[in-house]
């Protein structure tokens, strides 16, 4: 008897990468159903995770440490926070910040009270201590003071603090970074990779922002007295402040990238091959639309440029409803819709695209198995050198039309700062340090490789044995053309090149939301704002976009 056949879902083509895969329609993306932040959240309640707080030792001022556990795909998991009293001329959200409010460490089991003990001294030196292969994530973060010390003091006088107020700044706390993957000793990445639950990207941090954002109620309850409204605690998220350290991960893993873009554009092309839509499916979209709405109309940032792509998206979005009211019961919608929205820019094209997304999670949600690869740039030292110069001419056109005798096209250089290790962005023509520049100059560096193979023959291996430094970007070359959607498709050394849009990127996976830029170099967020609470798992999938008190 022959294999039983796998069922492919039907499927339009897929949105080409030299469109999807430019600078500015990366830096419009919103968090979708796939979002990491959103498969965990459907994860533990499908295992049905009890959030059990073990140690609560707080003094009434709210100082002293907390344990909380897990119990995720056969495996126990455990939050250390160390709440510490931290003086206000050192509270930075600044890497180079020595001292935080609090400090947390994501530990692989129950922790023993002599591994708490030491988790307890050690987290809050974060870099400058050491950990173990126990301890799989690393964080802190510093409270909104003026947030935090109103809900504290509301609580006290026997009153919910300022609906307002909680809408406005949406967290009590915001993280300064959340390490894992081996930093600073703690366990690599393959230690947990295959567990279930954890195996997808940042599986792990996720989980130990969830659990964060649990213990800034549990502290505010505890320090103010009493409890705080269920409807106040779901809108109050954890901030986040994101910077250039991040920047370039999207483009040192282009496997990587390639898996998460191939699976959400997958999951669109997917939609949109739907025929039709029941009646409870439209009604689903008009009403995420009218959601989406009222979230744009809370989304508010002092940043310039950022507040007038917010106010073109709310011009936008009257229109965007009429025309779902209309193309919704037609046949093939979503793709009548993809088609209409052409005329929209790209903030609110993306914004349409993430809805439409939402309601199909038994069509889509599978997909995210896929998005975790382990796999790096590849060189393929026998591919004959006609086929390099093919590959160049179909993928890269974009990069070798540049000039790179222009300052415009080198006004940047990416290095590594030798003080905190940090990616930083310099400006090539007025600043020094170029010779200590990164290899982020991706377009640069193919545009010199289809210089140099001008008129060259034989195979990969004769060429980069006597051009040593063209094999990164022959590596690069080869990677594109088995992973299509791996390359930023922009000069990341341009004078426009926009840091923001990479962050914005991989900040929407992350399922981040309520992007306020402090430059085009980094951003606040808020992170699971609207997800559900400890023990509210059983209602886990429905908080896209939260609106506040919804």
């Amino acid at each position: 008897m022959s294999a039983p056949e796998l069922e492919i879902a039907p499927q339009k083509a897929l949105r080409p990468p030299s469109s999807v895969m430019r600078l500015r329609r990366m830096g419009a993306m919103f968090p979708t159903r796939l979002s990491f932040l959103r498969t965990l959240m459907r994860d533990l309640s499908a295992n049905n995770v009890q959030v059990e707080r073990r140690v609560w030792r707080m003094d009434d001022a709210g100082f002293g440490h907390a344990v909380y556990s897990v119990s995720l795909g056969g495996y126990d998991y455990s939050l250390v926070a160390i709440s510490t009293d931290l003086p206000p001329e050192l509270r930075t959200d600044r890497v180079i910040a020595t001292a935080w409010d609090s400090a947390y460490v994501l530990y692989d089991g129950i922790p023993s009270e002599a591994e708490i003990a030491r988790i307890v001294v050690s987290a809050p030196k974060q870099e400058a201590a050491r950990f173990t292969e126990r301890d799989l994530v690393l964080s802190r973060a510093n409270k909104s003071v003026r947030l935090f010390q109103h809900v504290t003091d509301a609580l006290k006088s026997g009153v919910q603090p300022d609906e307002a107020m909680v809408r406005d700044v949406g967290y009590l706390m915001r993280t300064t970074a959340v390490y894992g993957n081996g930093k600073f000793g703690i366990a690599d990445r393959g230690h947990i990779a295959a567990r279930p639950c954890l195996g997808g990207p940042f599986a792990a941090e996720m989980l130990t922002v969830w659990l964060i954002r649990g213990f800034t109620h549990d502290l505010a309850e505890h320090v103010g007295g009493a409890a705080l409204d269920a409807k106040l605690k779901r809108h109050l998220g954890i901030g986040n402040s994101t910077g250039l350290g991040m920047a370039p991960f999207l483009v040192s893993h282009p496997r990587l990238l390639d898996s998460w873009m191939q699976v959400r554009e997958t999951a669109l092309a997917r939609i949109a091959a739907l025929p039709t839509l029941k009646s409870a499916q439209q009604a689903k979209i008009l009403d995420l639309a009218a959601r989406a709405g009222r979230h744009l109309n809370e989304w508010s940032v002092p940043d310039e440029i950022a507040a007038e792509r917010i106010a073109q998206l709310q011009r936008d979005w009257p229109a965007v409803q009429e025309m779902l009211a209309v193309k919704l019961a037609m046949p093939e919608p979503i793709s009548a819709i993809l088609d209409a929205a052409e005329q929209w820019f790209e903030d609110t094209q993306e914004l349409l695209i993430a809805l439409l997304l939402e309601p199909f999670g038994d069509l889509i949600d599978g997909l995210t198995e896929c998005m975790a690869n382990p796999y790096g740039a590849e060189l393929d030292p026998s591919m004959p050198i006609e086929d390099l110069k093919a590959l160049i001419k179909r993928d890269w056109d974009w990069a070798t039309a540049l000039d790179f005798e222009s300052k415009e096209e080198t006004a940047q250089f990416w290095y590594v700062s030798e003080a905190k290790q940090e990616p930083r962005l310099g400006l090539r023509h007025e600043e020094d340090g170029a010779k200590l520049e990164s290899p982020l100059d991706i377009a640069r560096q193919v545009a010199n490789l289809a210089t140099a193979l001008e008129g060259a023959q034989g195979i990969t291996a004769e060429l980069v044995l006597k051009r040593p430094d063209l094999r990164f970007a022959v590596r690069r070359v080869q990677t594109l053309a088995i992973a299509p959607y791996g390359e930023i498709r922009d000069n990341m050394i341009a004078d426009r090149c926009l840091p923001i849009d990479m962050l914005r990127c991989k900040l929407s996976f992350f399922g981040a939301a309520k992007f306020d830029p402090k430059s085009d170099r980094w951003t606040r967020i808020t992170l699971c704002q609207g997800a559900p609470l400890f023990d509210e798992l059983a209602s886990a999938d429905d908080w896209w976009l939260p609106c506040f008190g919804e």
